[in-house]
């Protein structure tokens, strides 16, 4: 199998799969290493490909044509405790939180994809945090951070606004 071969082989594994796809996993299904999965995803980024890399793996975006609900809410808290709660908030709301976003005064927009939908998705992006003793992005901020979040329509991102103000998790100004 060719290079090409294989870079369209992994677009249609990810245009076919909803959920995330580890680059273990391509690695061992085109029997490369981990790292020549990396180099094509790179590649294919750079070839225009809306490639997203999570904690739990590759996925595509896809233009589904459907009109999506696209916010973004600017929220502030402190340690791991009130980042889980502000996740469960979104969720249990509908919301899809699709990343994480900090204004860093040196280096500018640093973002991180999260693609959490599901309080078991939380639970999992918990442990890893916890496993790794990682610090949130929002500490590089004060706790400022802001998150892209995908809502199934604006009553349920209404609801999820009061709560997340009623917590004290929403920057003045939502």
């Amino acid at each position: 199998m060719t290079t090409d071969q294989r870079r369209r082989e992994i677009i249609k594994i990810l245009k076919n799969n909803e959920e995330p796809i580890t680059g273990t996993a391509l690695a061992k299904k085109f029997k490369v290493s981990r790292q020549v999965i990396v180099q094509d995803i790179a590649v294919m980024r750079a070839q225009g490909e809306n490639i997203l890399a999570t904690s739990n793996g590759y996925m595509l975006l896809k233009a589904d044509g459907k009109n999506k609900n696209i916010k973004t809410i600017v929220c502030r808290h402190e340690g791991y405790a009130q980042m889980e709660e502000e996740l469960q908030i979104m969720v249990d709301m509908g919301a899809k939180v699709l990343d994480v976003i900090v204004e860093h005064p040196i280096y500018g927009e640093i973002r991180s994809s999260l693609m959490i939908t599901s309080r078991m998705d939380i639970e999992e992006f918990m442990e890893k945090v916890k496993e790794n003793d990682a610090a949130p992005l929002a500490s590089l901020t004060g706790g400022d951070h802001i998150h892209t979040v995908e809502v199934s329509n604006n009553r349920a991102y209404e609801k999820m606004i009061k709560a997340l103000k009623e917590k004290g998790y929403l920057v003045k100004g939502e």
